[in-house]
């Protein structure tokens, strides 16, 4: 059985816009709930809080104990808000599950490999999703989902969701039909066809300039 990271959080008195002197004291305001619990503020040392979302991230599945509570409460990360600023810690929603009963959440796509496709000129991958929607039992979600870019190998080409394989014990939610990533050849932009045909213009005057002064010459 893989070991799950734990932390330890308080109660949080401190609500609405007054937040932001938790952050300065470096602790990040959220919330924990669930189907069969009442919504609990609480607050989390933000140091602590960023080495686990980075060790983590969002699936994992985490020992979570509140100040006072007698055992630890198996709860996933449903959402960080950050600062688009610096991408500093705004808040956290902590999502409290029961092993029995399936939960619905979103599994970041990883991809490997190369596509054999871009190894030629002006031709790119377009990837169009970054992560699909799935349902499961939480003990059974990934921490992410493979995409195999080796089968990519002509312009136009695409993988779409209905290509990837999963986990029998997960269930896909996004459409099938929706295309993960693509080959795409890239075409010169109007702009800079105008601005090549252009130059070669004021080319073509310079050096006939040039031969009719070699003529006065």
């Amino acid at each position: 059985m893989e070991k799950r990271e734990e932390l330890k959080v308080k109660i949080r008195n401190t609500l609405g816009k007054k937040v932001r002197f938790l952050r300065r004291q470096g602790l990040t305001p959220a919330n924990l709930y669930g189907p069969k619990i009442e919504s609990t503020a609480i607050e989390v040392e933000s140091p602590v809080l960023k080495r686990l979302i980075a060790s983590v991230g969002r699936n994992a599945l985490i020992n979570l104990t509140v100040d006072g509570d007698k055992k630890p409460r198996l709860v996933m990360i449903r959402d960080i808000q950050r600062n688009p600023l610096d991408g500093a810690l705004l808040h956290v929603d902590f999502f409290q599950v029961e092993v029995t009963h399936k939960v619905r959440t979103e599994i970041s796509l990883m991809l490997l490999g190369e596509a054999p496709a871009t190894k030629r000129a002006r031709v790119m991958l377009i990837q169009n999703l970054t992560s699909l929607h799935v349902e499961g039992l939480p003990t059974d979600l990934p921490r992410s989902i493979e995409v195999d870019l080796s089968v990519l190998e002509e312009v136009d080409q695409a993988i779409h969701v209905r290509d990837i394989a999963i986990s029998d014990k997960l269930e896909i939610l996004t459409d099938p039909d929706a295309i993960v990533v693509h080959i795409e050849e890239s075409r010169v932009p109007v702009e800079e066809v105008e601005v090549k045909e252009v130059v070669a213009e004021v080319e073509e005057e310079a050096e006939e300039g040039e031969e009719a002064e070699a003529e006065t010459e």
